[in-house]
């Protein structure tokens, strides 16, 4: 198995923690990953990616030029990306961030409404796990629990106490998600 993802969106929604927290739950369960982000002056509000593969083999480059999965979080992101998914693989976007839903029809379309729900939650800090657990539902590529670890890794020692509330929002992402 390997899953070649882009997470792509503004910079401050999360993306590049949500890659790490990802390929730390790869390194959990023994798998090889790479983790590559991309970003300059985008980091604080113009777009960002990050390039995140998880594999049970050896990888051999973390640069590609198509990807199994994109998480567009913005219309940029979607235009830049959309083209870039192979035949058969997935796109899952976020509703608020995208006015011109995706057009390929030779690929899976998963919508989830996170930016909504964090707002319902009162804690827009969790917009990135109810995403990253959208993307556990549809692509099961790591664990739940061992996405719980990977945040004990990626987050410093004085957040843990939010470690609960992450797990909630995965959770509620799962729920989230649906097909378009």
């Amino acid at each position: 198995m390997t899953e070649e993802i882009i997470i792509s969106g503004f910079g401050g929604q999360g993306m590049l923690s949500m890659g790490k927290i990802l390929a730390y739950a790869g390194i959990m369960e023994d798998k090889q990953v790479s983790w590559m982000p991309a970003y300059g002056p985008e980091q604080r509000g113009g777009t960002a990616n990050v390039t995140v593969i998880v594999s049970d083999n050896p990888i051999s480059s973390p640069i590609l030029s198509q990807y199994d999965t994109a998480i567009v979080l913005n219309q940029p992101s979607l235009e830049k990306f959309e083209p870039l998914v192979k035949p058969g693989g997935t796109i899952l976007y976020d509703g608020y961030g995208i006015y011109k839903r995706p057009s390929r029809t030779d690929v899976n379309v998963y919508r989830i409404d996170a930016m909504e729900a964090a707002a319902k939650m009162s804690n827009n800090k969790v917009f990135n796990m109810l995403v990253l657990g959208g993307l556990l539902k549809v692509r099961p590529i790591v664990t739940v629990e061992d996405v719980v670890l990977g945040l004990h890794k990626a987050l410093p020692e004085r957040h843990h106490k939010l470690i609960p509330m992450n797990e909630e929002a995965i959770r509620k992402g799962m729920d989230l998600v649906v097909k378009v």
